[in-house]
C-alpha cells in the first residue's frame, strides 16, 4: 500500500534515482504511507485525500534528500548543514508534528477538550428541576438546552 507512486516521487527529487535508490525510495512510500494511515486513518488507496499524498512526498523527498540523517557536512572548506531539528528521526522517514496534526485533522480526528456525561450503570434519567429562571408570564424558562442533564 502506498499513497503515491515512484514517478510522483522522482517529480520532486533534483537528480535521476539509480536502481538501488528506486529501492529506497519505494520503501520509504511504503513506510510514509503506513505512518499516515497511523497517524489519520486508513484511506483507501484510490481515494486518498491530496494533501495525505503531498505529506507523504514531503517526508519521502526529506528522508531521500538525507537518508543517513546526518546534520552537518562538510568537503574541504565548504560546510552543508541541514536544520530541520529530526532529532531521533534523523536517518528515517518521519512526519512533523504539524504534519501529524495535519493528518489527524484530515482523518476527522480533531484533538481538543471533550466533555462526556457519565452516568452509573442503569440507572434512571430524571428530569431536573435546577436552571429554571422565573419569568413574567407566570412559567418558569429553562436556562439550560437540555432539560435532563444541565449540568
Amino acid at each position: 500500500m502506498a499513497y503515491a507512486t515512484l514517478d510522483d516521487l522522482k517529480g520532486r527529487l533534483d537528480w535521476t534515482l539509480d536502481a538501488d535508490e528506486e529501492r529506497i525510495a519505494t520503501s520509504a512510500l511504503e513506510d510514509a504511507s503506513n505512518l499516515a494511515a497511523h497517524y489519520g486513518r486508513d484511506w483507501p488507496e484510490p481515494s486518498v485525500p491530496r494533501m495525505v499524498r503531498t505529506l507523504v512526498l514531503k517526508a519521502c523527498k526529506r528522508y531521500m534528500s538525507n537518508p543517513d540523517g546526518y546534520t552537518q557536512s562538510r568537503a574541504g572548506d565548504e560546510t552543508l548543514g541541514w536544520n530541520d531539528a529530526a532529532g531521533e528521526n534523523a536517518g528515517t522517514v518521519y512526519f512533523t508534528d504539524e504534519e501529524i496534526r495535519l493528518l489527524a485533522s484530515l482523518a476527522g480526528r480533531a484533538t481538543g477538550l471533550y466533555s462526556a456525561g457519565v452516568v452509573a450503570w442503569q440507572s434512571v434519567l430524571r428530569p431536573v428541576s435546577a436552571g429554571l429562571v422565573p419569568a413574567a408570564h407566570g412559567k418558569d424558562v429553562p436556562l439550560f438546552a437540555d432539560e435532563q442533564e444541565p449540568w
